[in-house]
């Protein structure tokens, strides 16, 4: 299935869309209500260690940041084993 946050953006931007149908709106609003709980829907938190990691080398590697981010980032990376 795709991901749910996908689909609610999906609906909810039809929603809002002045150039879909009534109809269209509504079958939105439907599937929002029945499937979404009108919309609400969880976020995850689950993150990829490894974007995390080169994230964090990019900070450490780019010149316009500050040293106290560079440091920080620096930390982050070592408590991750990297």
């Amino acid at each position: 299935m795709s991901n749910p946050g996908n689909i609610v953006g999906g609906h909810k931007a039809n929603l809002n869309n002045p150039n879909t149908s009534d109809e269209s709106k509504q079958h939105s609003k439907e599937v929002l209500d029945q499937e979404f709980n009108g919309g609400n829907v969880e976020k995850s938190n689950d993150k990829n260690p490894n974007n995390v990691a080169g994230g964090l080398k990019a900070t450490v590697n780019n010149p316009q940041v500050s040293q106290e981010a560079k440091d920080s980032a620096q930390e982050r990376l070592k408590d991750m084993g990297q």
